[in-house]
């Protein structure tokens, strides 16, 4: 896979921490003091990503599996495997450490699944003198990136729900669409890697690492549209929060869009005579609103076209006197 970016952790907002928790047998009354003590172990992968209730990564890319072992009991350690299709394919014996206030251990083991499939982790500790026998076993699946417009099922979701949490406009059906192609060619806009709907390597590394940002740059204006026509993007925001992000085509060289802060003075729905579609004006005859086609170069008459199928959630968010920012 290109572009793959082993060891770095995503976002917090985006980290999904499963566990699985198996105790040891409790000592009996009579020899407690002598006996080992009773403990249980917790796994987490922080670093997986949920959909549809299930633990989800892709082949190469690097996980952690988190440990917490109660009670903490100096010199313990315990035996991590990891398992894909039934074979092992990691193996570590591991320090249990002590938290800072010593009520409990922590481990970590770093891992990518060598291939598509259900990759299960076991984390066990056997007894001893002083700590009884634990085990615990954590799964999550390494989906199947080989997909193309079309394609459907679980790494759709995922792509799909990443692509969300960055503010990209996209209906998440599940399936390789016009609207994930539309989305995932906004996000290469706001890379600067040009315009284009592939969901290569690279982009799936990116996408699960939580890389991308559109920086508001009128955070006083409250909710407000700006259009960056460098990126060939418009952005909905409320403060400095991205709403909403969308690939448009500006005015050609010979009807460049008008540049600076205007307010939103008329709306229209539908379509106008000329094939413009659900229409914001803020300034004149410039406007943002769906027209086919818009294109992934300046190609319009002055104002910013969007697709038609984004043109309805663009005309339902923006209001009368909302401010739309024009800007290179």
């Amino acid at each position: 896979m290109l572009g793959v970016h082993a060891g770095r952790v995503t976002a917090a907002a985006a980290s999904v921490a499963a566990i699985a928790v198996i105790s040891a047998a409790p000592a009996s009354a009579a020899s407690a003091p002598t006996q080992p003590a009773h403990g249980t172990i917790q796994l987490s992968v922080p670093d997986a990503f949920l959909v549809g209730g299930q633990l989800v990564t892709v082949p190469g890319r690097t996980v952690h599996v988190q440990g917490v072992v109660r009670p903490y009991v100096p010199g313990q350690t315990v035996l991590v495997k990891a398992f894909a299709g039934g074979k092992e394919f990691k193996r570590d014996r591991l320090s249990i450490r002590r938290d800072p206030r010593g009520r409990y251990g922590t481990f970590t083991v770093s891992m990518s699944s060598p291939g598509a499939g259900r990759v299960t982790v076991q984390a066990g500790h056997k007894r001893t003198g002083t700590l009884g026998g634990l085990l615990a076993r954590r799964s999550f699946a390494a989906l199947d990136e080989r997909v193309g417009f079309g394609s459907r099922g679980p790494f759709m979701e995922l792509i799909q729900q990443r692509l969300a949490a960055l503010h990209f406009y996209i209906p998440q059906t599940g399936v390789y669409d016009a609207g994930t192609g539309l989305a995932l060619d906004a996000y290469h806009r706001l890379l600067h890697w040009g315009t284009y709907q592939t969901l290569d390597g690279r982009t799936i590394s990116y996408l699960l690492d939580g890389f991308g940002e559109f920086k508001v740059r009128f955070p006083r204006h409250g909710r407000h549209a700006e259009g960056d026509l460098s990126l060939q993007l418009v952005a909905l925001a409320d403060g400095s929060r991205v709403v909403s992000i969308y690939p448009t085509s500006s005015g050609k060289p010979s009807t460049p869009t008008i540049l600076g802060d205007f307010r939103v003075y008329s709306k229209v729905p539908g379509y106008l005579p000329d094939g413009m579609y659900y229409s914001n004006f803020f300034y004149t005859g410039y406007a943002i609103h769906g027209y086919n086609p818009a294109p992934d170069y300046p190609a319009s008459h002055g104002c910013m076209r969007v697709p038609i199928v984004d043109a309805i959630s663009i005309y339902n968010w923006l209001k009368i006197g909302d401010w739309v920012d024009v800007y290179y």
